[in-house]
């Protein structure tokens, strides 16, 4: 059972596992090691890291880092950091304003908790961990009374793009949001040209999005550090899937 202990508060007690908010530099530095891990040495991307083997970024400083750790091992296996709508005003914005044009959602700002930076160790891809991780992000906001879970989906742009075309396009009919939420790419990325497949595979972290309950905000976004194309996905916790989120507190 995923129960709240604190603000910093978050365990399993039924997976070998504990949730919880990193709560010192340290557990920081940890989290930062797994996301250089995964992005920089499994994703190529281009991190450029002021410590070695570390991913930061000026956001970092103002995120509360969620960890998920094996209890047998003593590893941070999975993470997530959230940035809420009050603290991105003390740094010029969301991380996802530097992406999209977000004036349409100016107005749920102080309602909004960015999440961001997710990975789990390629060793505990078996679903567990990134539901604990969600189970934790959807109680922190909860419990501090915010509305909406907001963050970017990352689709690899290996293949030319023409993945992130069929995956958009089948996103862009079962999950689009109200016009009131769109948004608009700072760096759009033409997706014409490709061959569209039915039932194109959609990544395990993006469907687990959609389930939830999430909304595609509009047309992705070229993140060259990545080589990603980028959606911006908003989650209503009003409109939240009661059926996944059972799951995930259970």
């Amino acid at each position: 059972m995923l129960q709240v202990t604190s603000d910093y508060g978050f365990y399993s007690q039924s997976h070998g596992y504990t949730v919880s908010m990193a709560c010192n530099p340290y557990e920081v530095q940890e989290a930062q090691r797994l996301r250089y891990k995964v992005f920089a040495e499994e994703m190529g991307a281009r991190l450029n890291p002021s410590i070695f083997e570390l991913d930061q970024d000026r956001f970092d400083p103002w995120c509360k880092h969620l960890i998920v750790r094996d209890r047998k091992l003593g590893r941070v296996v999975g993470t997530y950091r959230m940035l809420s709508g009050f603290d991105s005003r003390k740094i010029s914005g969301f991380y996802s304003d530097q992406e999209f044009d977000l004036s349409r959602l100016d107005y749920l700002r102080d309602q909004i908790v960015e999440v961001g930076r997710a990975c789990v160790h390629q060793d505990y891809r078996n679903g567990v961990v990134i539901s604990l991780l969600w189970g934790g992000l959807i109680q922190y906001a909860i419990r501090n009374h915010f509305n909406y879970l907001m963050g970017c989906a990352s689709i690899s742009l290996a293949d030319g793009g023409a993945g992130a075309a069929n995956i958009y396009a089948s996103l862009e009919k079962k999950a689009m949001c109200p016009i009131d939420y769109r948004v608009f790419p700072r760096s759009p990325l033409s997706l014409d040209g490709f061959q569209l497949q039915d039932n194109y595979p959609i990544p395990a972290l993006i469907k687990g999005y959609v389930r939830l309950g999430s909304y595609v905000c509009g047309e992705p976004t070229w993140d060259p550090d990545f080589n990603t194309a980028d959606i911006l996905m908003l989650l209503s916790l009003n409109q939240l899937s009661p059926r996944y989120a059972k799951k995930l507190f259970r």
